[in-house]
């Protein structure tokens, strides 16, 4: 059984990551995905990139400071080479503004929505949301048949873990 969900990331790549989803000269909403590889150790999920897409403003349908929408060219593309690589997706995105890390009301809808579809594409492989904002990340991992999010213990990054908020975990349900 597994009790902890972990995301391993080098730390060149880690500033990279929150460099393109916190831009200085930008208030939209940015958005990144991984290709991670998983694997289970000592009762532990591990997330570990081995490859990664850094949106670009036509990634997206919708682009704002407080929403975005990929195309479908877009969510085609990264569905299939996740699947092509046999990776789990890692989804990741910005929260711009002054507010806390936390998934707002509208990504937990289209989260509920979302990942459900691309786990049964990706062969129900782990799946998991971040978003990160100035103050932290937080972040939400689906593993086994579950509809109900999981924490992640944290990302790894050079032997140091980083905690997220963990806010966005009450208020899931099974329906």
């Amino acid at each position: 059984m597994i009790s902890r969900n972990t995301l391993k990331l080098d730390s060149d790549f880690q500033a990279q990551l929150w460099s393109h989803l916190l831009p200085k000269d930008t208030k939209k909403e940015q958005a990144a995905f991984l290709f991670c590889r998983t694997f289970s150790a000592n009762d532990e999920l591990v997330f570990e990139a081995i490859d990664y897409a850094l949106l670009s403003p036509t990634d997206f349908a919708a682009q704002y400071s407080d929403y975005i929408e990929l195309t479908d060219e877009t969510r085609i593309s990264l569905i299939k080479r996740a699947h092509n690589l046999d990776a789990s997706l890692v989804e990741m995105h910005s929260h711009p503004g002054p507010w806390p890390a936390a998934f707002s009301f509208s990504d937990r809808n289209g989260l509920r929505e979302t990942v459900p579809h691309m786990r049964w594409r990706l062969k129900k492989r782990p799946y998991m949301a971040i978003v990160v904002a100035p103050s932290g990340y937080d972040a939400l991992v689906w593993n086994g048949d579950a509809k109900i999010p999981e924490a992640l213990a944290g990302i790894e990054v050079g032997g140091h873990l980083m905690h997220p908020t963990n806010a966005s975990l009450e208020g899931w349900n099974d329906e």
